[in-house]
């Protein structure tokens, strides 16, 4: 019993040119999703009643501005050691 939260960072990629490569940042609590960053749409969106708040004030905030750069220095970065392994 309790509650269940997690958050959850995912490169997607299907190529090694890195051409479509897509950098996720979720926020689930108790098993649904409820705001997402997605790197291909550019911006935080919102699943439910407080994730559309929370991706109003985030799209808005220094949040953003944070979460734009990780496709470069977390997906593009690790890619090649991905595809190594």
């Amino acid at each position: 019993d309790g509650y269940f939260e997690q958050v959850v960072s995912q490169c997607r990629f299907s190529s090694k040119d890195l051409q479509g490569i897509e950098f996720i940042h979720s926020y689930v609590f108790n098993k649904a999703e409820y705001i997402r960053f997605n790197s291909t749409v550019g911006k935080y969106v919102g699943y439910t009643e407080l994730g559309v708040k929370n991706a109003e004030a985030w799209n808005k905030g220094p949040e953003l501005a944070g979460e734009l750069g990780e496709l470069e220095r977390f997906c593009k970065h690790n890619a090649p050691i991905d595809y190594s392994a």
